[in-house]
């Protein structure tokens, strides 16, 4: 997009008219759509009753919805040169809002997936767009706090999203956790109605074989991360086939846009060395961020007994950490060597993953509210100058692919985040209680002594052995995959080095063009 686009949005002395209020607007959308990737994982026990769903078909609900998302995000940055960005914000919304209306009162499974394929589709383009949208209407020396706020709604919405789904679930019903969307789209509409400027269109051919290419590699790799689990990995065909897919769909793509004019994503994009550092800095961080939210609630309360609702309220403070390096960093970018803050930011969550190491069945809540304070506060300074220095030096023409990329390669790592951890929780927790009930034997003086001292029946005693053992083996297990986190979070610290701090030229003064 030029940069003639900026009288379209900007007055005379380059302030963006009602800045406040497209930024509110789009970061509502933002929110609700970042929301659905966990609000309605806690209501699925609940939609598979009411649907008549099999276990193993209800997870179609969540894989149809990340499917679909993933393929089209990587289209946002064509289709807003097409349909210009203002209306295809507008029209991605609105079709969010419809899909999750009709999510709620769907009535059949079949219909439920439908609907959250199309819901999946408009929500695509919401995050990479409002990332887009903050960029071009603040100038370069506004760009921290710019990414400060995105990246609230950014790394915030997950973390609610559990609680909040709960909670509608058991205040009223699984409907809800849809229908809330309709009062946050309604205002997010308004506002981008009234306010988003409009920007000029930009005609350009569609690379329709390379598309057909990225789009087989995300949606195979999507479904082979969603299904192993089910299909017990590589022991199944269809893992095969999906992995052979996605491998087959991502040498075709590499070799179609290398220099090839009017490639899907253009290869120049790749030249920036802070975007492809970041792209790859924002997947270790996608998977950080949701494994981590993936594996506490299930730990929470299988373990250590915790109600939904209780277990969101000590999984708060994580998100409060997040707010608090927010607004910390806001201030200090352009202040600090951004690399420093990142830096800063992952010795963090390493030192809230190396605490959470130590949990125990025997804990109170204190550490899991210590360590979510500290993993909120590193994740923060990580997200925010991440995001800030990937655009710093990207020529502003290719904002909305890039934005595209690493709105795509943060989902990516959280699917890869999550199939890792659970593979080796599952892993862990069978080689744990098999070492556990190896030292349960009448020649082991402990075990006799502490089985003496219970003083109950042989059948109760068991009983209660067997579940003390298998609440041992799944909490090391948790703790072997925390440490795992660590130990993939300090991987990350040395692609800073390749990282350069933009010079002089990349913070010049003035106004950067408003809408690009």
């Amino acid at each position: 997009m030029s940069a003639a686009a900026a009288p379209a949005a900007a007055g005379p002395d380059g302030v963006v008219a009602h800045k406040g209020l497209i930024t509110v607007s789009i970061m509502l959308a933002t929110i609700m759509q970042v929301l659905d990737t966990t609000i309605a994982n806690v209501a699925l026990p609940n939609m598979q009753g009411s649907l008549g769903a099999a276990q193993d078909q209800i997870t179609w609900v969540l894989t149809s919805y990340i499917v679909a998302a993933a393929i089209m995000t990587p289209v946002t940055g064509w289709l807003s040169d097409r349909m210009g960005l203002r209306e295809l914000f507008i029209a991605s919304a609105a079709g969010f809002v419809v899909a999750s209306m009709a999510c709620g009162f769907a009535t059949s499974l079949n219909e439920m997936i439908v609907f959250r394929l199309f819901q999946g589709l408009c929500g695509a383009a919401l995050v990479p767009l409002s990332q887009t949208v903050l960029l071009n209407i603040n100038t370069r020396e506004q760009h921290g706090s710019a990414m400060a706020i995105w990246g609230a709604g950014i790394m915030v919405g997950p973390i609610v999203g559990p609680t909040l789904g709960g909670w509608l679930t058991e205040t009223f019903n699984w409907r809800w956790v849809f229908f809330v969307n309709l009062p946050i789209g309604m205002l997010a509409l308004a506002g981008m109605i009234l306010f988003l400027p409009k920007t000029p269109k930009r005609r350009r051919g569609f690379d329709f074989f390379g598309f057909a290419m990225l789009s087989l590699f995300i949606g195979a790799l999507q479904m082979f991360l969603d299904r192993g689990e089910q299909v017990d990995w590589f022991a199944s065909p269809e893992c095969w086939i999906e992995l052979g897919l996605a491998v087959s769909g991502l040498w075709a793509f590499v070799l179609h846009i290398t220099g090839r004019e009017g490639a899907f994503i253009d290869p120049k994009i790749f030249t920036d060395r802070n975007l492809v550092m970041a792209l790859v800095m924002i997947f270790v961080v996608g998977m950080i961020l949701l494994a981590g939210l993936a594996l506490l609630p299930p730990m929470l309360q299988n373990i250590l007994g915790y109600p939904v609702v209780t277990t969101g309220l000590v999984l708060a403070p994580r998100g409060v950490g997040t707010m608090i390096s927010m607004i910390v960093v806001g201030r200090l970018i352009g202040k600090v060597d951004t690399r420093l803050l990142i830096f800063t930011g992952l010795m963090l969550t390493a030192l809230s993953l190396y605490q959470m190491s130590g949990f125990s069945i025997m804990m109170n809540s204190t550490p899991i509210i210590v360590s979510g304070v500290v993993q909120g506060l590193g994740l923060g300074l990580v997200f925010v100058p991440l995001s800030t220095l990937a655009f710093a030096t990207l020529a502003p023409q290719f904002r909305p692919d890039a934005a595209s990329l690493f709105s795509l390669l943060r989902n990516i790592g959280s699917s890869v985040g999550i199939s890792i951890v659970s593979v080796e929780l599952a892993h862990n927790i069978v080689i744990n209680r098999a070492e556990l009930v190896g030292g349960l034997n009448p020649f082991n003086p402990n075990f006799t002594s502490a089985v003496g001292a219970m003083g109950l029946d042989q059948t109760t005693t068991l009983a209660l052995l067997n579940q003390q053992v298998q609440a041992q083996a799944a909490m090391i297990a948790y703790v072997d995959d925390f440490k795992l986190m660590m130990i993939i979070t300090l991987c990350a610290v040395p692609l800073l080095l390749f990282m350069r701090r933009p010079g002089a030229s990349a913070g010049a003064t003035g106004h950067a063009p408003a809408m690009e």
